[in-house]
C-alpha cells in the first residue's frame, strides 16, 4: 500500500511538565544569596575605606595648614618689614633667617610697592597685574588665607598692618602641604586596592563555608522537586544533615526535615490507600464475573423453551441476557485496569503493527458498514515489541470510539508510521467527524469519562475504552494524545520499537 499525503494536522494538546527548580546561575548570579552577600560586604568594605581615607586626608591636610600658619605667624611680616628698610647691596641680610620661598610684599595706599620671594639667591619679584590684584584684594587682618599666585603657585598669605599704617603681606608656599597630601592618597588608594582585593577573596570564601548547610538544604529541596509525586511508590531522599540548631540556617535545615516526614506519611498513606483500593477493585471484579456468567447461563437456559414463557418475560430474559454481557465486559475492563494499575507484567513478544491495522480495520469495516474505512500503513511491516492481544484491544477501542462517536459516511483512517530516528513508532487513528467537546479534551483519557455526558446506554460504552488505551500504551513505555476540532479528530500513539531482551517498566 502506498502512503498518504496527509501528514499534517493542528498541534496537539497535552500537559506541559513541570519545570525543574534549578536555582539561576550565570546571568542571576548576583541575585542568588551568596552573591548579594558578597556584594554587600565589599560595598560596606569599599564604603569604610573611603570615609577611612577621607578622613585621614582631611585631618593630615588640616594639620599641615595650621602647622603653616603656625610658622606664617611666626614669620609675620619680617621679610615685607626687611622690604621695606632694606638698603641697595644687603639682599643677603633680607632673606637670612627666612626659609626658601617666603613671600614678602608692602603695600601703600592700596597698591603694590614692593615684594619679593626668598630663593637660595634671595631677590625681589615683579608680580604680573592679576596678582598683585590678588594681593590688593587682601584684608589686613592677620587671618591666613590661600591664595593662587600665577607666577608663584598656591600661598596661604597674611596681610597686616605696618607702623606707618601701610600694609605688609607674608606668604609661605602651599606646595609641601599638597605633595605631602597627595602621597598619602596614593598610599591610601594603593593600600586599600590591596585590602579590597584580599577582603574580597577572604569574604568570598566565608560567605561559601557559612552558606553550605543551606546548599544541602537546596540540593534536598531540588531532589525532591524532581520526584514523581504523583503516583506510585515514593522514596525520599535522605535528610539534610544536622547543622547547629542554634543558627537560623539549623532551624531552617530541622524544619525542612520535619516536613519530608510528614510529606513521605502522607505519600505512604495514600499509596496504601489506593493498593487497598486496587486490591479491591480486582477482587470484586474477579469475584463478579462468577455470578454475571451464571446469570447470564440461567437466562438463556429459560429462553430455550419459548413456550413455556410469554412474550413479557421472553423479552425480560433477553434484556437480563444483554445486560448481564454489558456488565461482563464493564467487569473485565475494570479487572484489566486494576492489573494493569498494579504493575502486572505483559507479555514481550514481537507484534506487527502493520497486521494488526489491517486486522482490526476490517473488524470495524465488518462492524459499521456505514462508515469509510481507509488505511495508511508504510511499504514495510512495523513490528514493536509487547503484548500482541492488548495493543490489539488498543486499536479495537479507539476504533470502536470512533465508530460510536461520529455519524454514518464519516472517513476513518489508521495510520502507521516507519519507525522514527527516536526509535519509536507512529500509530493514529483520523477521523473527519464532528470532533470532540473542548471542555473534554483534557480529559478523554481519564476513566469513566464520556463524550455524550450522559449514561445512557444507547451512546455506548462505559467511558474505560480511552483509559483502558492510555494504561496500556503507558504499560508499553509510549504515549497516547488526542487533537481535536470540527472535522478532524486525532489519536496519536508512540510507542518504542523495544528489543527482545529489554521489556518495558511497569
Amino acid at each position: 500500500m502506498g502512503r498518504s499525503s496527509d501528514e499534517g494536522g493542528p498541534l496537539t494538546r497535552h500537559r506541559v511538565p513541570r519545570r525543574r527548580l534549578r536555582p539561576p546561575l550565570g546571568r542571576l548570579r548576583v541575585r542568588t544569596l551568596r552573591g548579594r552577600l558578597i556584594v554587600g560586604s565589599l560595598l560596606l568594605f569599599t564604603l569604610a575605606c573611603t570615609i577611612v581615607g577621607i578622613v585621614t586626608t582631611l585631618s593630615l591636610q588640616r594639620f599641615l595648614i595650621e602647622r603653616l600658619d603656625s610658622q606664617l605667624q611666626d614669620a609675620r611680616g619680617r621679610y615685607a618689614i626687611s622690604l621695606e628698610h632694606a638698603v641697595e647691596g644687603d639682599r643677603f641680610d633680607r632673606v637670612k633667617g627666612q626659609a626658601v620661598g617666603t613671600f614678602g610684599a608692602r603695600l601703600a595706599d592700596g597698591q603694590v610697592t614692593q615684594c619679593g620671594v626668598v630663593r637660595d639667591h634671595g631677590g625681589e619679584l615683579d608680580l604680573p597685574a592679576p596678582d598683585q590684584a590678588r594681593l590688593e584684594a587682601l584684608s589686613p587682618d592677620g587671618r591666613p588665607r590661600t591664595v593662587e599666585l600665577e607666577s608663584l603657585g598656591k600661598y596661604r598669605l597674611m596681610a597686616s598692618r605696618g607702623e606707618d599704617r601701610d600694609v605688609l603681606v607674608t606668604g609661605l608656599p602651599m606646595h609641601g602641604v599638597d605633595e605631602t597630601v597627595g602621597r598619602l592618597v596614593m598610599v591610601e588608594i594603593t593600600v586599600f586596592i590591596v585590602v579590597l582585593a584580599v577582603g574580597g577573596v577572604a569574604g568570598a570564601t566565608f560567605v561559601r563555608l557559612a552558606l553550605r548547610p543551606l546548599r544541602r538544604v537546596a540540593a534536598t529541596a531540588i531532589h525532591v522537586s524532581e520526584l514523581p509525586l504523583a503516583s506510585g511508590e515514593v522514596a525520599l531522599p535522605a535528610r539534610v544533615p544536622d547543622t547547629e540548631p542554634d543558627t537560623e540556617v539549623g532551624q531552617v535545615s530541622t524544619a525542612f526535615n520535619h516536613m519530608l516526614e510528614h510529606v513521605e506519611s502522607a505519600l505512604a498513606q495514600r499509596q496504601a490507600s489506593e493498593d487497598r483500593l486496587r486490591r479491591f477493585i480486582a477482587d470484586a471484579s474477579h469475584e463478579l464475573r462468577t455470578p454475571l456468567a451464571s446469570v447470564r447461563s440461567h437466562a438463556e437456559l429459560a429462553r430455550r423453551d419459548p413456550g413455556q414463557t410469554g412474550p413479557r418475560v421472553d423479552h425480560a430474559l433477553r434484556r437480563i441476557e444483554a445486560e448481564s454481557v454489558r456488565m461482563g465486559h464493564l467487569v473485565d475492563d475494570l479487572l484489566l485496569l486494576a492489573r494493569l494499575d498494579a504493575g502486572r507484567p505483559l507479555a514481550h513478544e514481537p507484534v506487527d503493527l502493520t497486521r494488526l491495522a489491517i486486522d482490526t480495520t476490517s473488524d470495524a469495516r465488518a462492524a459499521g458498514p456505514g462508515h469509510h474505512w481507509a488505511l495508511d500503513l508504510p511499504e514495510d511491516p512495523v513490528t514493536v515489541y509487547g503484548d500482541e492481544f492488548r495493543l490489539h484491544q488498543v486499536l479495537g477501542n479507539l476504533l470502536t470510539n470512533a465508530h460510536t462517536h461520529t455519524p454514518p459516511d464519516t472517513n476513518v483512517t489508521v495510520r502507521v508510521a516507519a519507525p522514527d530516528r527516536d526509535g519509536t513508532v507512529l500509530l493514529e487513528v483520523v477521523d473527519d467527524g464532528p470532533g470532540v467537546p473542548a471542555e473534554l479534551r483534557d480529559d478523554v483519557f481519564e476513566r469513566f469519562v464520556r463524550g455524550d455526558g450522559s449514561r445512557s446506554r444507547k451512546a455506548g460504552g462505559s467511558g474505560l475504552g480511552l483509559a483502558i488505551v492510555s494504561a496500556v500504551v503507558q504499560a508499553h513505555g509510549g504515549s497516547s494524545t488526542l487533537s481535536s476540532e470540527p472535522g478532524r479528530t486525532c489519536v496519536r500513539i508512540r510507542l518504542p520499537v523495544g528489543s527482545p531482551d529489554k521489556e518495558p517498566p511497569a
